[in-house]
């Protein structure tokens, strides 16, 4: 539908703007990161605090943003800025996930594999409701600053972080070296920043309501539900049994059977 001929065109636009190695600038962005220092441990740093700056940056100064241009027109801002960034970190992550020093070699083991595509299936359920509008996503629908409480947000407020931390885990335990490491640490620095900042967003457009929710929930999955602040309906399991999940369920399963065509894109870009 819509979402899809949206998609259609800002990938069209991604790749001549940033990915085209004749007419974008994505290759010149990850050069000059290298000319601070070619060190991929160094570099993939100074790209992760790049996105960062400019992602957080952006959601920071959403309120002033849409009352300058608009809701719709601010998530397009966002979404250009951040894209770009994040493709060149993925892309340079996957060219050089097996630089640095070995740590561990486990991928021989039985049920290493297992276990590593099943962490990494899971991660993907850890994803904020909101993300389930992709029309709001695409700024078709007005973009809004949701409170959640259902979901996985019974589980914990900032699902995004923990589902992070369980890809990093999984993709750590399967590289086994350094490079992945100090990737894994830069990514969870900013989502842990981003516990602190979305909730600080959150307070500020929802006062006392946010307030409540966060009362009831936890950062750290079933924190809440544990001590007892948290109460899990006898039909939780309704609050999964949505469409949506079925998007993340074939999206997943499409990313793992397509990483083969992601490594050799970002062989081809040769960042």
């Amino acid at each position: 539908g819509k979402f899809s001929a949206i998609l259609a065109v800002v990938m069209a636009a991604l790749y001549v703007v940033w990915l085209d190695p004749h007419t974008g600038k994505g290759g010149d962005f990850v050069e000059a990161v290298l000319a601070v220092s070619r060190d991929p441990h160094v570099a993939m740093t100074l790209i992760l605090l790049t996105f960062g700056v400019v992602h957080s940056g952006l959601a920071g100064l959403r309120p002033q943003g849409e009352a300058l241009v608009g809701a719709r027109a601010y998530r397009v801002l966002f979404a250009s800025a951040s894209l770009p960034l994040a493709v060149s970190a993925l892309a340079f992550f996957i060219d050089h996930r097996y630089d640095g020093v070995p740590l561990w070699n486990v991928q021989a083991v039985p049920g290493v594999h297992a276990a590593v595509w099943a962490l990494s299936f899971v991660s993907f359920f850890f994803l904020y409701p909101s993300t389930f509008n992709l029309l709001e996503i695409a700024a078709v629908d007005e973009p809004e600053v949701h409170l959640w409480e259902t979901g996985i947000m019974r589980i914990t407020r900032h699902p995004q972080m923990v589902g992070q931390l369980v890809w990093c885990a999984a993709h750590l335990l399967w590289t086994g070296n350094s490079f992945v490491l100090v990737a894994s640490l830069g990514l969870m620095a900013h989502h842990l920043f981003g516990c602190w900042h979305g909730d600080r967003r959150l307070e500020a457009r929802h006062g006392d309501a946010f307030l409540a929710v966060k009362g009831r929930t936890s950062v750290w999955p079933f924190a809440a539900v544990l001590d007892g602040r948290q109460q899990l309906p006898a039909d939780y399991w309704r609050e999964f049994a949505r469409g949506p999940y079925l998007a993340v369920t074939a999206f997943t399963l499409g990313a793992y059977l397509c990483h083969p065509l992601m490594q050799r894109a970002a062989y081809w870009l040769g960042w």
